[in-house]
């Protein structure tokens, strides 16, 4: 399966990157030192093993720079990496490429970081049922891309935003009155019948409480391994399950191995190490 996003959902991206690194007077130090009219040809090159996620962003990056550029890509999003294969190379002015180099591996880095970690964890999960689902603890302005990179490395994206869905968390019940029965009344009163409702409950006594007023998908936030199973039980054939709570790539097999549906993991898009990949000069 082939990954992509169309380049007028990345573009602004791209170049709001670019401007933040050329500030007010562009690359200097390529100014300074290398000829205008110079071309060379460099390699993106993975550093270490993982899955390739942003070659669309790293493309961008060249081609905004110098038009001229040549950027042939070897592999694609979604590929399996190993330590030292050539990912893209590419070809045209010296200044340019290397003006574009670190915002085209800062891209790479971090989105195939979050592709590599969703596919580790989700690969502890292929004995369950259980699917891997991404959260809204995502980098300001980044989360389109952090979510496609989830998406890359073989997870789900849980809402995009706030108007994905409605989630009925804690606080939502305790301001509108403490009841949760009540509460998930108004919801389906205002969602119609296209917006899915899903309510989190942190007990089983809430639990059987959201279940008798019927609900899409319930959240079963920070519950033991024994309340999950039980969860699950009382869930079966009437709302789908999704775990949630500080999950890590430690926890979460045994965390799955209780029959929940999904598991929400905000370590995917917030705590995933960066994917080490540079630029070279072969």
């Amino acid at each position: 399966m082939r990954y992509a996003l169309p380049d007028i959902l990345i573009l602004p991206l791209v170049q709001s990157a670019l401007r933040e690194d050329l500030g007010r007077r562009g690359d200097i130090t390529s100014e300074a030192v290398i000829d205008a009219e110079q071309t060379t040809q460099l390699h993106i090159v993975a550093r270490a093993a993982g899955i390739l996620c942003g070659i669309q962003l790293a493309r961008l990056s060249f081609n905004l720079l110098d038009a001229n550029t040549v950027f042939s890509a070897h592999k694609q999003d979604g590929d399996v990496l190993q330590q030292g294969d050539i990912i893209a190379s590419i070809q045209g002015n010296a200044r340019a490429i290397l003006s574009a180099e670190r915002t085209a591996l800062n891209f790479l880095t971090h989105l195939s970081g979050i592709a590599t970690t969703t596919h580790n964890i989700q690969s502890r999960l292929a004995h369950t049922q259980a699917q891997l689902t991404c959260t809204r603890k995502t980098i300001p302005g980044l989360r389109d891309l952090q979510k496609y990179a989830v998406r890359v490395g073989g997870g789900r994206n849980h809402r995009m935003g706030l108007d994905d869905a409605i989630l009925i968390k804690d606080n939502h019940i305790a301001l509108a009155g403490g009841d949760i029965g009540l509460t998930l009344q108004r919801a389906k009163n205002y969602a119609g019948h296209l917006i899915p409702i899903e309510v989190e409950v942190d007990t089983l006594e809430q639990l059987a409480a959201v279940l008798a007023e019927g609900v899409n998908l319930v959240l079963l936030d920070n519950m033991s391994l024994d309340q999950l199973r039980t969860a699950v039980l009382m869930c079966q054939g009437r709302a789908k399950t999704e775990a949630s709570g500080g999950i890590s790539p430690e926890t979460a097999a045994a965390i799955a191995e209780t029959g929940v549906d999904f598991l929400a993991l905000g370590y995917v898009t917030h705590s995933a190490r960066y994917l080490d990949i540079g630029l070279d000069y072969l």
